[in-house]
């Protein structure tokens, strides 16, 4: 593609530098980088994989930060890290051979009735609970599963694994949160690797955009392990509507 001008880039890194932030706190960061990607001229296949470079970065940084501090163990995550592998790079492969429409109807109702759950269950992830299954059951189950949809389609999987962590393992946000950014820097990578096999990356955009979200998920990461659920429960619950509102109106 034509180099773009050097005000839509300085404004891509900018944009990049918000979603990181936005992203490390509730997800949903690539409602802001992918439709900037596409403003700018990125054609739309180049647009998705140089958003997963970019992204990476972003979950990266806020990766190594919850680490840092604490707040979440690698050790006990190798399995869901694994399996979270597995399932984006099928779900990479799969979404080349097969229609994804009828996600349009199921992703918006299912990201809807998770924000009503955090919305209206006050209490919910402000303390550790009753953990239901293993964190080895939980990289098979969910891990697997929404690893494959981050792959196949994307919106809304940071949602889905801290619901995953919350309901299943008993995580409160902020340690469902730090789960949430490992296993999505996971699923990015992967879903990655196979589009920079492709040749479809934009290298010299996707580097400049990820050091924005270096930035932006540094911030991000250090509000939630400062301020917790105060304020991840309710940009979990607006993110999650954002994005339905948007798959429903595309």
């Amino acid at each position: 593609m034509d180099l773009i001008s050097p005000e839509a880039y300085a404004l891509l890194v900018a944009v990049a530098m918000l979603a990181g932030t936005v992203d490390a706190i509730a997800g949903g960061g690539g409602l802001l980088a992918l439709p900037a990607l596409l403003w700018a001229g990125v054609p739309p296949l180049q647009a998705l994989a140089t958003n997963k470079l970019q992204g990476s970065f972003g979950t990266a940084t806020a990766s190594l930060n919850y680490v840092h501090k604490g707040e979440i163990d690698p050790r006990i995550m190798l399995g869901p890290i694994a399996w979270t592998f597995a399932g984006s790079v099928a779900g990479t492969l799969a979404v080349q051979y097969l229609v994804a429409d009828w996600l349009d109807q199921l992703v918006p109702a299912l990201l809807i009735g998770f924000a009503l759950y955090f919305l209206f269950s006050p209490r919910i992830g402000e303390e550790d609970r009753h953990q239901r299954i293993t964190p080895a059951l939980f990289g098979l189950l969910v891990g697997t599963s929404v690893g494959f949809y981050d792959g196949f389609f994307g919106p809304g999987t940071g949602t889905f694994f801290a619901a995953g962590f919350v309901m299943l393992l008993g995580w409160n946000l902020r340690r469902a949160t730090a789960g949430t950014k490992l296993l999505n820097f996971t699923s990015n990578i992967a879903s990655l690797i196979f589009f920079a096999l492709g040749g479809h990356v934009v290298w010299s955009i996707g580097l400049g955009m990820g050091l924005g979200q270096v930035a932006g998920a540094w911030l991000g990461s250090h509000l939630v392990i400062r301020h917790g659920s105060v304020i991840v429960r309710p940009l979990l619950v607006v993110v999650s509507v954002a994005i339905s509102l948007k798959l429903l109106l595309a």
